[in-house]
């Protein structure tokens, strides 16, 4: 692997690319450092401290994909989430809007897609910066505690936070396409995963802080959680390079004096075809309750019987969050792949899948396949989530160990290494692996 990066950098272009994507990678690193202008640190700190006492996970999770910017405030505390939802949203609407699925079909739709992504990244950072300012403006309105986090909110600080934050959004959108046009890698995952690398030096303090002033915390629970550490990573390589390759053959045609077609292929379905999607639908839409309910009085009966039901860690919390995982995979599953269109274009290009009847029966027998394989994908996906948070809670180590992160860091690490071994590969140097490739996530 050492030598696959020494021969990296004789490549003038590969090396061109890979410095390109350190240094822009360190401007956002930078820029999730500089805070908003009248905040005082120590108030804001005090604030987001008692927010996760209230059952904020949703804010930690919020802050786990900006790199720790959404709890300093910084320019870039938006970090790339908007773009994230306009991007979902985009993908949602494109099945069920027929002119947008229209238009995704066509050479040039994706061009306008994208267009109409960062359109409503801008417009989800306008309403996500109003209602920060509104809530930095008036913090015991959340927490129910008196304190000054913004030391003169006046309308021209409201305005300004607004457009800073939008404006960050934007810059840390641009630099992502520009490290996927001029860099190495899929820049908003690369943003994402540094982001996930910048906060692992706090986890680690906080085993060693642990190892000193907690008895009950010792050897044999440190090597528990290097083990599930260890085993998520292995389990989470598995499920992204697993692949059902279903056999497609093509007819022959003869066109003059050439023969044309004839080949064998295969159509490749992955077993996780959604990613980490389902994931932060699923966390999402059950840590609103939760935070719902922390920002009422807790002397009313009924909001601590039900804070006890479904709080973290509860047997009723987790099997919700790993239903809604696997409901939500098998959703953005479907949303992502289209049996019908993959059948009429093997029709179109005269492929068959041997025993198969072209048309309905082949999208059939894609459906059903693609159904089953998905159940294990599902399934991995709602144990690497759930499983990190019981062994956490019980080692009482907070969440050093996510699901989500996981999945973000190892599957562009897997595509980096992928396309940095093809440039190797075209210009005779071994790759990371000297007997065999490495197969990258392909959709």
């Amino acid at each position: 692997m050492i030598k696959a990066f020494q021969n990296a950098f004789k490549i003038p272009e590969l090396r061109k690319r890979i410095i390109s994507t350190a240094l822009l990678l360190i401007v956002y690193r930078l820029g999730a450092h500089i805070t908003l202008p009248g905040i005082d640190d120590q108030a804001l700190e005090a604030f987001f401290q008692q927010l996760m006492e209230r059952g904020g996970n949703v804010i930690g999770f919020i802050d786990l994909f900006s790199g720790g910017a959404f709890s300093q405030m910084t320019i870039f505390a938006l970090g790339i989430q908007p773009y994230i939802s306009a991007s979902i949203i985009m993908q949602l609407l494109a099945v069920i809007v027929p002119s947008l699925e229209k238009l995704s079909r066509e050479p040039d739709g994706r061009k306008k897609i994208t267009q109409y992504t960062r359109y409503g990244t801008v417009i989800l950072s306008i309403i996500q910066g109003i209602t920060i300012s509104i809530v930095l403006r008036n913090p015991e309105n959340i927490t129910g505690q008196a304190g000054e986090i913004v030391r003169d909110p006046n309308l021209w600080w409201h305005c300004l936070v607004v457009l800073t934050l939008t404006a960050g959004t934007s810059f840390v959108m641009w630099l992502g396409e520009q490290i996927t046009e001029r860099g190495i890698g899929q820049g908003i995952s690369l943003i994402i995963t540094v982001g996930i690398i910048a906060g692992l030096p706090g986890g680690v303090t906080t085993v060693f802080n642990n190892l000193v002033t907690r008895p009950e915390f010792g050897i044999l629970q440190l090597a528990l959680l290097v083990a599930l550490v260890v085993v998520a990573v292995m389990g989470t390589v598995f499920i992204t390079l697993s692949v059902r390759r279903i056999p497609v053959q093509y007819g022959r045609q003869i066109r003059g004096r050439r023969v044309i077609g004839g080949q064998s292929t295969h159509l490749p379905l992955r077993v996780n075809a959604a990613g980490m999607i389902p994931i932060i639908f699923a966390v999402t839409l059950i840590q609103f309750p939760p935070t719902l309910l922390g920002f009422l009085p807790r002397d009313w009966g009924w909001v601590t019987t039900a804070r006890a039901l479904i709080d973290p860690g509860t047997p009723l919390y987790l099997g919700l969050y790993a239903l809604l995982i696997v409901g939500f995979t098998y959703f953005y599953t479907a949303v992502q792949i289209n049996p019908v269109q993959m059948a009429e274009d093997l029709q179109k290009y005269g492929g068959f899948i041997p025993g198969i009847r072209a048309g309905k029966q082949t999208a059939d027998y894609i459906n059903t396949t693609l159904t089953r394989i998905t159940l294990p994908g599902a399934l991995f996906l709602a144990a690497i989530a759930v499983i990190p948070i019981i062994i956490t809670s019980q080692l009482n180590v907070g969440n050093m160990v996510e699901g989500a992160s996981i999945l973000i860091v190892v599957g562009v690490v897997l595509d980096t290494m992928s396309q940095i071994e093809s440039y190797l590969t075209v210009r005779h140097y071994e790759g990371f692996l000297k007997d065999r490739k490495l197969k990258g996530r392909r959709r």
